[in-house]
């Protein structure tokens, strides 16, 4: 008898499958079949499936317009009207044209049928599912799509529950944000934020925004030696330094000060602070005599 309901188990896991590869492979048709040219790497889509908290709408779009993408996509939210939500609106601050122009519909084949490439995003390691793969394999997956001419879109869970199995496997790849073992629970739009950022790193990082303060001259190999030299006859009047046990004080400043990698300006004002001790310590001197 446990025999034949082991069988019923397995004849009815086999037919979700075969169900589910069978839409799977239609959704791929519809991908491929798709009319238009490829959108590069860079016009990633960023769908989010049954969001169940207007602010979180807002927040990715403001996530990833920051990033510099501006494709979101909403799979049968939890409200009809969220992209004009009080809250959802509230929390885009600035990214508004991202949040109106998101896609929504009720599948994932209707707001990502485009892509060539879906990878779902998830916590949890399936035994059964597309491969699984970290953040660092994005380098290689920006490289590929770019070639192929394919968009790629992430696909993000609800707040509570995540990512359904049935979802996970009609995408291509599953993607795990590693974190803490004792914590490892992130907000909706962090875990946008963070796919964003790593997906701009692979596909091009942004320059800075400015170009920052100019450049100091380094110093001399002479001139450590004489800061160095500086220092030893400080540290000799401070009767910090022993003459007769110097040790390997002096070697280790050395290092220090290559480890450093001083500019002229900085052996000048340590310099500066050696005279000044020399200064003060004959002053007490002369005061003592």
């Amino acid at each position: 008898m446990h025999g034949g309901v082991r069988g019923t188990r397995k004849a009815r896991l086999d037919e979700n499958v075969r169900v589910v590869v069978k839409e799977r492979e239609s959704v791929q048709d519809s991908i491929q079949g798709a009319p238009g040219t490829p959108e590069l790497p860079s016009q990633a889509l960023f769908v989010m499936v049954g969001t169940s908290h207007a602010g979180n709408v807002g927040a990715a779009a403001r996530a990833i317009k920051t990033m510099g993408f501006s494709g979101l996509g909403l799979v049968a939210p939890r409200f009809d009207d969220v992209r004009s939500r009080p809250e959802a609106v509230a929390m885009a601050s600035g990214a508004e044209d991202v949040l109106r122009g998101a896609r929504q519909g009720g599948t994932l084949a209707e707001v990502a049928g485009d892509c060539g490439l879906l990878v779902a995003l998830s916590a949890r390691v399936r035994d059964f599912g597309p491969p699984l793969h970290g953040p660092e394999w994005l380098a290689e997956l920006a490289r590929t799509s770019r070639l192929q001419q394919r968009r790629v879109a992430f696909v993000f869970g609800s707040e509570r529950y995540g990512l359904d199995n049935e979802t996970v496997w009609r995408c291509d790849a599953l993607l795990n944000l590693p974190t803490s073992p004792d914590y490892g629970s992130l907000n909706l739009a962090q875990a946008v934020q963070l796919v964003a950022w790593e997906w701009r790193k692979a596909v091009g990082a942004f320059a800075h925004a400015g170009p920052g303060p100019a450049v100091e001259p380094a110093a001399t190999h002479t001139e450590v030696e004489g800061l160095l030299e500086h220092v030893r006859q400080t540290l000799l009047v401070l009767g910090y330094l022993d003459p007769q046990a110097p040790r390997r004080l002096m070697p280790r400043l050395s290092r220090l000060a290559s480890r450093a990698a001083l500019t002229r300006q900085e052996v000048q004002i340590l310099r500066g602070i050696c005279h000044a001790a020399l200064q003060r310590a004959a002053g007490a001197r002369e005061s003592g005599d």
